[in-house]
């Protein structure tokens, strides 16, 4: 007999249990129908049996929207006189008031509340969220604000009320709040910076920046001798990728506080990162300029030189005057520093130089020689210019010397990276003299490299030689294609557009117009010609979409709009495009990180 009072008991509890979960159930499905009618009912039994937040808050919404206001008035003022810490109820109560039209009891009532307030930090906390619950942000302000003035500090509450006045789209006093952490609080920069970056993560106009700029330029004058709002002048201009004012205050610190030049030296180095050569030109400068006794003189050098030659290469956009004067710069740091494992990888950028942009091979060629033939380097070193003075042998036009040199590194290093390299250079030499079918044998052994960039390059021109097979198995369009590609590795640029135009007029049809477009825009850009370039570009995405060089000219088209046309919305857009529609690619990693910098994501 107990044991069947005991299963009556389990069973009618459970019955119960169940009446509970469908009343609830329906009570949510006639919420969210809008029938309040009939929510409120159940809410109302509901909170009966379990008087707390669960069901407290829906049930108040149906009276609400019922209108029945006395009827929420009662239930708001009896949750007050039974709980602890009543600020939740009290704000709704005036919410009520609001709701009922009655706007000067509402007022009253906030004002009320916020004025018993008490130096309690959880209690004020909890009374400026239940005024943001309710949407009455600006309550929620002057509560912070009261709050801070009763425990008498001035770093309380700056990073719920920065929050609140970025909700206001009011970025002045938002900003205000967390440079203020710098001046009144034992907070680290980083910290302030990774607060401040969270809100920058939607700031494509760049708003909030240029304010916060400003603001921190006042706070530089005012206090000059607080050197975090320098450094943090020059963070936000860094996130804004404007360099030369991040140089501005980089150099203004180093002065002031009699410095080695370390800040100098990373904004150079992200100058040179982002493409920003004449800023990080400067940035080097100012490194010599501090003398030979400084710290980062040598390095200052040797990266001025660097820059200034990748400025170069980068772009067509020089003078012969300045070819001339980096040449006699190489020289005379070359001269000064000697001869040695340092000074080596500036005399291989010099012999670069002079062989391809100042015409001058014999130099170059002379320059390597004696590099190679110097006692105690390491035979990486010497791998690495034989593969350069292959290089210049073969722009030069002595395919027999660069392929004896290519050779010789290929089969002392068979299982190196320089190894790797100098087979696929020698492969290339043979696809740019017609010779296809050994050159695709050498670049079919290489595509199983360690080497994933060079194993990728192998794959694409092994693809473009068994592409372009005539049915015949001959290769009409590709030998022409291969001269004009030889013309531009020659910097001859005229003699390429000419081989490139043959195909386009001669072979329309073939299987080479999105390798001919993609070749004319990098020329292009190699002559500062950037729109003419985009528009092959676009050629290739538009029509070529699934073709090998797609996802190439998506990301060259993201580039141009970041460093060129300075479009940053397009090319974070572009970038995007990339990843999503060609995860497989080797640039999705690049392509992700440029995406994250210019979201506003932070810049180490």
């Amino acid at each position: 007999v107990k044991i069947f009072c005991l299963l009556c008991l389990l069973l009618v509890g459970n019955i119960a249990f169940s009446q509970t979960d469908t009343d609830e159930q329906l009570a949510a499905q006639y919420f969210q129908n809008k029938e309040f009618d009939k929510a409120v009912i159940l809410y109302e039994k509901l909170f009966a049996k379990k008087p707390g937040p669960l069901f407290y808050n829906s049930y108040l919404d149906c009276l609400l929207e019922l209108k029945d206001f006395n009827k929420a008035e009662k239930l708001v003022k009896k949750q007050i006189r039974q709980v602890n810490n009543p600020a939740k109820y009290q704000v709704d109560l005036g919410y009520v008031y609001l709701k009922a039209e009655n706007p000067s009891k509402s007022k009253d009532q906030f004002e009320s509340i916020i004025k018993e307030l008490q130096p309690i930090p959880q209690q004020i906390t909890d009374l400026a969220n239940a005024f943001i619950d309710r949407g009455e942000i600006d309550y929620a302000i002057e509560t912070y604000k009261k709050g801070r003035k009763l425990i008498k500090s001035g770093v309380y509450f700056n990073v719920p009320l920065a929050e609140i006045y970025e909700k206001k789209f009011d970025y002045q006093n938002m900003m205000i709040e967390f440079t203020d952490l710098l001046e009144y609080g034992d907070i680290p920069m980083e910290t302030v910076q990774n607060l401040i970056q969270n809100t920058l993560t939607n700031d494509a106009d760049n708003k909030k920046s240029d304010i916060l700029k400003t603001i921190l330029l006042k706070r530089v004058q005012k206090n000059p001798d607080n050197t975090m709002y320098s450094d943090m002048l020059m963070w936000i201009s860094i996130q804004q990728k404007d360099f030369e004012n991040a140089l501005t205050q980089a150099k203004s610190l180093d002065k002031r506080l009699k410095q080695n030049g370390e800040r100098v030296l990373n904004v150079a180095r992200l100058s040179v990162s982002n493409k920003s050569f004449d800023t990080a030109i400067k940035a080097y400068e100012y490194l010599v300029g501090k003398g030979p006794e400084s710290y980062y003189y040598l390095v200052g050098k040797i990266e001025l030189l660097n820059v200034k030659y990748q400025k170069i290469i980068s772009s067509f956009n020089y003078t012969k005057q300045e070819l001339t004067d980096l040449e006699a710069d190489y020289s005379k740091v070359i001269n000064e520093f000697g001869k040695n494992s340092s000074t080596i990888p500036m005399i291989k950028n010099l012999s670069h130089l002079q062989a391809f942009y100042l015409n001058k091979p014999t130099d170059a060629i002379n320059n390597l020689t004696e590099i190679i033939a110097t006692p105690n380097i390491s035979l990486l070193t010497i791998a690495e210019c034989k593969v350069e003075l292959g290089d210049i042998y073969l722009m030069a036009g002595n395919q027999w010397e660069a392929t004896l040199l290519y050779s010789q590194v290929e089969k002392a290093n068979k299982n190196d990276t320089i190894g790797f390299t100098a087979k696929y250079r020698n492969a290339k030499l043979f696809y740019y003299i017609g010779e296809f079918d050994w050159s695709k044998a050498q670049l079919d052994v290489l595509k199983a490299s360690t080497s994933k960039l060079i194993a990728n390059d192998a794959m694409e021109l092994s693809l473009l030689i068994s592409d372009n097979m005539d049915e015949d198995s001959s290769y009409t369009a590709l030998t022409v294609y291969s001269k004009a590609d030889f013309f531009a590795f020659q910097n001859k640029f005229d003699s390429a557009f000419i081989k490139l135009d043959s195909i386009e007029k001669f072979y329309p049809a073939s299987k080479l117009m999105d390798e001919v477009y993609f070749k004319k825009a990098d020329i292009y850009i190699q002559t500062g010609k950037y729109e003419l370039a985009d528009s092959m570009l676009q050629k290739i995405v538009t029509n070529y979409p699934s073709d090998i060089l797609a996802d190439d000219a998506l990301f060259r088209l993201a580039e141009l709009n970041e460093y060129q046309f300075k479009n940053k919305a397009k090319a974070q857009q572009l970038y995007q495009d990339l990843m999503t529609n060609y995860p497989g690619s080797l640039f999705v990693v690049e392509a992700r990180k440029r995406f994250r910098n210019l979201r506003g994501d932070q810049i180490n």
